[in-house]
């Protein structure tokens, strides 16, 4: 799919007689277009274009490969969305990035039952805690929250992001439960460090009843993981400021209560990102599908959300 993506940069391109209008024909960047003609000539080891900041003009091979492609490249569209099935299943490898502990903690125990409705599907998932480029580095689809959506991505929610206040009953058994966002002065705050922005930020607080309130607390512990933020709730160190994926398992067999519980973060949503192509592989296709009809199925947008009962002190 990466050379195909190349291709049609070159053809548009060449038609259009601009990287940039070939982007906005494509829905991409006048940079991710450039690349990808790029990458091309670097597959086929010509120059393809003379480049000059006034014009874009074909070379010779240029001519001659535009010659070649140009008419069946909506034949060669169709050719790679059929071959991309076995005995008429989903077939190809599946490239998707996701974070760290989300992906391990609620979509790689999905991967048993995704495997076996698509066996000819060969899952090769990336963890990694950083922003992937979808198109750029070839992937399929992508899982997470607060992705830059790059022209021709397509966003499918999944489910809002709620970041809760939690810490253990032993730790507040010790100190005292606070009854207002002006207590949380007087606890140990686990401050989380993003890798993103290279800074810690102020807790960003909304009540039930539509107040809202900023804590910027001095850390006891800083930490650059929401699932060690949990962890060392658990262990007693202080309160925590998490998402709901990653606290939802421990409020429920009791090892952290919720704090404050009518208060929270809205932080966006979880989404799935994928290329927006006229002929989606129907590998792509059925693994969006799989993952909506999960999250419907369990109803881990409902679970999710912070604006129900939840165990508290």
């Amino acid at each position: 799919m990466e050379t195909l993506s190349s291709i049609e940069s070159f053809v548009r391109s060449a038609e259009l007689g601009s990287f940039s209008a070939a982007a906005r024909r494509l829905s991409l960047t006048p940079g991710g277009v450039s690349k990808n003609v790029a990458k091309l000539e670097a597959d086929l080891g010509v120059r393809l274009f003379h480049r000059s900041t006034r014009s874009l003009t074909l070379t010779e091979a240029g001519e001659q490969f535009l010659a070649q492609v140009a008419s069946g490249l909506d034949a060669i569209q169709s050719a790679i969305a059929s071959t991309s099935t076995v005995a008429g299943q989903p077939a190809g490898t599946l490239k998707v990035g996701m974070a760290m502990a989300f992906g391990r903690d609620h979509i790689l125990p999905l991967l048993g039952q995704f495997l076996e409705r698509y066996p000819a599907i060969k899952p090769d998932w990336r963890f990694d805690n950083r922003q992937v480029d979808l198109i750029g580095e070839g992937f399929d689809a992508a899982i997470g929250g607060g992705i830059d959506i790059a022209p021709g991505v397509v966003v499918r929610e999944l489910a809002k992001i709620h970041l809760i206040l939690v810490a253990s009953p032993q730790y507040l058994a010790r100190k005292f439960i606070p009854k207002s966002p002006t207590d949380l002065q007087q606890l140990d705050a686990l401050i989380r460090y993003s890798q993103t922005t290279n800074r810690t930020t102020p807790w960003h607080l909304k009540s039930t009843s539509g107040e809202q309130v900023s804590i910027e607390l001095p850390p006891r512990i800083t930490l650059n993981d929401p699932e060690m933020l949990c962890n060392s709730a658990i262990a007693g160190l202080g309160i925590a400021h998490v998402p709901m994926p990653h606290a939802l398992r421990h409020l429920e067999n009791g090892a952290l209560v919720r704090v404050l519980p009518e208060w929270y973060t809205e932080a966006g949503a979880i989404c799935l990102y994928f290329a927006a192509k006229k002929l989606m592989p129907a590998k792509t296709r059925v693994f969006v599908d799989f993952i909506v009809e999960m999250f419907r199925s369990q109803q881990l947008a409902e679970k999710w959300s912070a604006i129900r009962t939840q165990p508290s002190l």
